[in-house]
């Protein structure tokens, strides 16, 4: 049955967010006296105020994102925290299913030093200005056992990861550990070895994740019990595995998620990225003197 206007279920309704009309609710702002919603809300001095009136200065309420709830590294709480996850498993099958269908296109992603070899005059590889394997080959796989162990090891580890981070943090820890482990495996393997697979990303994951269930004061035995199980396939003869690509991905992992959980609030940004930016150093100076040794 329709309500007259005026009738007494009108006058007891409450208002609605001027931000959100579809809420409502009986909370305003103390400056301007504008219903606000729960997201709305600012902390003041004294009650709640609007966005508006403390993007204007008018109060001395916190910034607009203060009271925005924050991962442990500091990131914003995404409503979907594995959507960085999924593009990146994305990315991957992409170029699984493409290299399976042109060998051309593998030869052209893989990681290699040089090729060919000597007496022929190289044309190709990292040492002669194909820099772009470093990153091509994190993406690459040939095998799909190969490519099937690292994404679902992408998805156990990254998913937690990327929630726990925040999405920007996450990115980054996966491209520094991917960065580090080619690196590492063009300055210390044969020149002519071609190597692929996010594996050093994955055990930079994996790093990662032990120092943040460290931080957590979880139970290790579980991670540190998978990641003995990954080092001995990676050491154990006859399965050609990278393993300095392992190697330079897990010890960049740990580098960086002790800096991403540990590093001091009121600095947190320019520690966190800051040692990804040394990270990155690393692996600048390691190829340049790889590509100097082999040119």
């Amino acid at each position: 049955m329709d309500q007259p206007a005026g009738s007494p279920q009108d006058a007891q309704s409450l208002p609605v967010c001027y931000r959100h009309p579809d809420r409502e609710t009986g909370i305003r702002c103390t400056r301007c006296e504008r219903p606000i919603c729960p997201e709305c809300m600012v902390s003041a001095s004294v009650g709640f105020q609007c966005p508006d009136c403390v993007r204007a200065g008018s109060g001395t309420g916190h910034a607009p994102d203060a009271a925005r709830p924050r991962t442990i590294a500091g990131g914003s709480i995404a409503a979907d925290p594995r959507l960085l996850t999924k593009i990146l498993i994305g990315i991957n099958l992409a170029i699984f299913i493409a290299v399976r269908s042109s060998t051309e296109l593998l030869n052209d992603l893989v990681l290699v030093g040089t090729w060919p070899p000597a007496p022929f005059n190289p044309t190709d590889g990292v040492s002669e200005g194909d820099w772009y394997r470093l990153v091509t080959s994190m993406f690459t796989h040939e095998e799909i056992w190969h490519f099937a162990f690292n994404m679902l090891s992408l998805w156990w580890l990254g998913g937690p990861l990327e929630a726990a981070l925040g999405r920007a943090r996450y990115i980054a820890l996966y491209f520094c550990s991917g960065l580090a482990g080619s690196a590492l495996a063009y300055l210390l393997t044969s020149p002519t070895t071609a190597t692929l697979g996010a594996s050093g990303a994955i055990f930079g994951l994996f790093g990662a994740t032990a120092v943040l269930m460290r931080r957590l004061n979880y139970d290790l035995r579980p991670i540190i019990a998978l990641l003995a199980i990954n080092l001995i396939f990676t050491f154990a003869p006859g399965f050609n595995i990278s393993w300095q690509a392992h190697i330079g991905g897990l010890v960049a992992g740990v580098i960086l998620g002790y800096a991403m959980v540990h590093a001091p609030r009121e600095r947190r940004a320019l520690v966190q990225y800051g040692t990804c930016a040394l990270v990155l150093a690393a692996v600048v100076l390691m190829t340049v003197l790889r590509t100097l040794q082999l040119t």
